[in-house]
């Protein structure tokens, strides 16, 4: 039995003198700055550093090991089990600690933007600008929503409480506690303010499947006809670039659900990496980031207040937030209808996977649960030659459940609604990195425009040899002879022998999967070589 009374806690902390309940823009923009959390840029963005945690701290993630859902969550490096002790000593000191402070801030809203499976969220902040962040990711209420809002979510976020390890039972003064009983996220040690996006879309990982709903780590758009496309990819594979297209509508750039209704954004907001941002190459990004807008340990010139996008001296993951209203070309509220095309995107450096295929639903299932990229010579300490990297279900550490959950539940919807997917290599091609050239944009997006609008759907194919993936023979506007990789390597010896490599790190990789369906290995996975 607890110990702790968490409803009575909050709601003691809640009633406080300090607490200033859903402030606007303008009002949590003039807070964060009169209070010294962050500085205005020309556009009147705010602009916050994060000091020694500039990412995700995912070794500092942790699930309250509970006796409802100690037997769904797959237990492992995601999802790190604590005792629910641990966890309400640290909320206690937690709640104290806030409670001390001059001033809090609340924002009540929702994630999921179809009213019949969005979830009621509030954040507490210790700082304005989070708060700023989080009305600006997540969805707002109207003011009518607002009278009746009751959250089923609570993220309680105090970046300035460390915890001690040796006393309070974490790995570092940093944690990111989820209870699924509680309905609580408790949140310290780090000002890295994607670490509240991250937590509810986990927490949406772990609701939605249990209600029919398939989460998704994806972007959305949507054409004139209706006709929905999802885009999946890991960084570097062109995902937000692909999605953004002036003949279609984003639904969302990030997070998504399928329900029998179809797809929604589960955001309100995008929260875009900005190194290197211009107007000349992502003008939607530059153009949003405006007044309100959350930028995050981007170096500004102290005189002139304009950002320099291009410094990395902070950190390479510089990061803007702001609201899907922000931008040009959007569906508002963020909800379609059932995908017809969706495209799983890669970019792989060895130059051994086609440029485009075409996928059955068992090898959709297969290269979802990879969720396959490489890593590049320079990208990280220590990689001085690409390297395969796989991320399951193209987000493996937002996911609660167990990887199979989500990838049947991804194949019975092809098969429902009779979805054509497509895997597209924006990576090399004609060799290795280094050797080889990377494919061309140009190229990739008439591919890609071409499966959208169904032009793919029944035209001649020849099988590859490694993976078994259908090639189309043809496409209008792209050069034939790049469109079989190996035909654009003139060492055909050396991409064989590049090809099976690869076949077997997605068969190892394949290996942690041990409870999946034998056909979709036998029929998703590599050809036996």
């Amino acid at each position: 039995m607890t110990s702790v009374n968490f409803a009575n806690d909050l709601k003691d902390l809640l009633t406080g003198q300090n607490v200033h309940v859903q402030l606007s823009v303008p009002q949590l923009v003039e807070a964060a700055t009169s209070r010294g959390e962050a500085v205005l840029t020309r556009e009147g963005a705010v602009t916050a550093e994060t000091g020694k945690y500039t990412g995700r701290s995912p070794k500092d993630k942790y699930m309250v090991e509970e006796e409802s859902s100690k037997n769904k969550v797959d237990w492992g490096n995601v999802n790190r089990p604590i005792s629910s002790e641990v966890f309400e000593k640290l909320y206690a000191k937690v709640i104290k600690h806030l409670k001390e402070k001059d001033a809090l801030f609340v924002f009540k809203g929702f994630a999921g933007a179809d009213h019949e499976s969005r979830v009621p969220i509030q954040t507490i902040n210790e700082y304005a600008w989070h708060n700023l962040f989080a009305h600006q990711l997540f969805i707002r209420p109207t003011a009518e929503e607002l009278k009746t809002h009751d959250a089923e979510f609570t993220v309680v976020y105090a970046p300035t409480f460390k915890a001690d390890p040796s006393v309070d039972g974490t790995a570092s003064e940093t944690f990111i506690i989820v209870s699924m009983e509680q309905r609580i996220i408790l949140i310290g040690g780090t000002e890295y303010a994607g670490e509240m996006k991250k937590s509810i879309f986990s927490i949406m990982n772990y609701l939605l499947p249990e209600r029919g709903i398939l989460p998704m780590h994806c972007s959305a758009n949507v054409g004139q006809d209706g006709d929905v496309t999802l885009f999946f990819g890991l960084s570097g594979t062109g995902k937000t670039t692909l999605s953004a297209d002036g003949d279609r509508k984003l639904i969302g750039d990030d997070e998504h659900g399928w329900s029998d209704n179809g797809v929604f954004n589960i955001e309100g907001g995008c929260y875009a990496k900005t190194i290197n941002l211009s107007r000349e190459n992502e003008p939607q990004i530059y153009d949003a980031i405006r007044f309100g807008s959350v930028l995050e340990n981007v170096v500004v010139d102290p005189d002139t207040r304009i950002p320099d996008y291009n410094d990395d001296s902070l950190t390479e993951n510089t990061r803007a937030a702001y609201p899907m209203q922000a931008i040009d070309n959007i569906v508002d509220p963020s909800v379609a209808g059932h995908p017809k095309t969706i495209v799983f995107l890669t970019a792989d450096a060895f130059g051994v996977l086609p440029p485009i295929s075409k996928l059955t639903k068992e090898q959709a299932m297969y290269h979802f649960l990879s969720g396959y990229t490489s890593k590049l010579a320079g990208t990280e300490r220590g990689i001085t030659s690409p390297e395969a990297t796989f991320s399951t279900c193209f987000g493996s550490p937002f996911l609660p459940l167990h990887a199979t959950v989500y990838a049947e539940m991804l194949g019975n919807k092809i098969d429902e609604h009779g979805v054509q997917v497509f895997l597209v290599n924006t990576g090399w091609t004609g060799g290795v990195y280094g050797v080889g050239s990377r494919m061309k944009l140009s190229y990739t997006r008439t591919m890609v425009r071409a499966a959208i609008k169904g032009e793919l759907n029944d035209v001649p194919t020849e099988k590859e040899a490694f993976f078994g993936l259908e090639i189309p023979v043809e496409v209008p506007g792209v050069p034939t002879e790049v469109l079989n990789p190996r035909n654009a390597w003139a060492d055909k010896e050396a991409y064989d022998q590049k090809a099976l490599e690869l076949a077997q790190e997605f068969q190892k990789n394949f290996e942690k999967f041990g409870t999946v369906a034998p056909e979709i290995t036998t029929l998703g996975g590599p050809l036996q070589k």
